[in-house]
């Protein structure tokens, strides 16, 4: 709360606005920490109704929307209402990217992923990849596996197969900076396959990296619940032994994926 009266007072001296009462600055303060809907419409009604890209989007949002009125709360609402919309992604993008450079607030997790999820879905990669390096330049505790995740889905669904392990190595390399990727990483890369129901392709990746890393139970499951998916039941079974065979002990997740994969076929066999 400080900070922003810090901020206000800042605003009010470069644009001679003068505070005629504290009551008045205690309404403005209150309305960063708690944003009203009719800010929160008026700044989509901007982004949505901007000719963009034919025009430059940057210069309209800051002469419409002072830095110092953004925060968390307001940025992350503006962006999940376009993400329910359906909204152009590259326009939402040009306002996160505005967040970022004009205000004094770190983003939420929920904002970056949302973003990150449009844009991938949009098959806008190359502005997917820009987001992810200006986290990683910013605010690199918001890269998570679940961002990873994200982008990785995208990429197997839309692009190719080789793409997608350039991709897992780029971000190993250039993103997720000083992590070391191990059989978490290794999960989510394979899980990216297998939602896609690609399981000749997630093998591919398990045969040619498992090295690598070191696969657990939950890469076991992962696969099981892709094979699964695919309903191709004599597989799980036979990939289910094979696991068995190289050591993996079953848990309860495992047991419920070959239940349930016996169920959807309605086949009554005990397992």
């Amino acid at each position: 709360m400080y900070r922003i009266k810090l901020l206000l007072i800042l605003y009010a001296r470069i644009f001679g606005i003068h505070r005629r009462d504290l009551s008045l600055e205690f309404k403005v303060t209150n309305s960063l920490m708690y944003p009203k809907e009719i800010e929160i419409e008026r700044i989509i009604k901007i982004v949505n109704d901007h000719p963009f890209p034919d025009h430059p989007l940057h210069p309209t949002l800051l002469q419409h929307i002072p830095p110092f009125v953004l925060s968390t709360l307001l940025v992350k609402n503006v962006l999940d209402r376009l993400f329910v919309a359906h909204s152009n992604g590259l326009k939402a993008f040009e306002f996160f990217k505005f967040s970022l450079q004009h205000s004094c607030v770190r983003p939420s997790s929920d904002a970056f992923e949302k973003r990150l999820h449009i844009l991938a879905r949009m098959r806008y990669f190359d502005k997917a990849w820009e987001l992810m390096e200006e986290i990683q330049r910013t605010d690199p505790s918001l890269l998570t596996l679940k961002s990873m995740s994200i982008l990785l889905s995208r990429i197997v669904k839309f692009q190719t197969y080789e793409d997608t392990l350039e991709a897992f190595e780029r971000l190993k390399k250039n993103i997720f900076v000083g992590r070391k990727f191990g059989t978490d990483e290794f999960n989510v890369l394979l899980r990216a396959f297998c939602t896609q129901r690609k399981m000749k392709e997630a093998r591919s990746v398990f045969n040619k990296m498992h090295p690598r890393f070191s696969p657990n139970t939950k890469t076991m499951n992962i696969f099981l619940l892709g094979f699964k998916e695919s309903g191709d039941v004599t597989t799980v079974e036979l990939f289910y032994h094979e696991m068995v065979q190289r050591g993996f002990k079953p848990n309860n997740v495992t047991y419920n994926i070959r239940i349930d994969a016996y169920c959807k076929k309605d086949v009554s066999v005990m397992v």
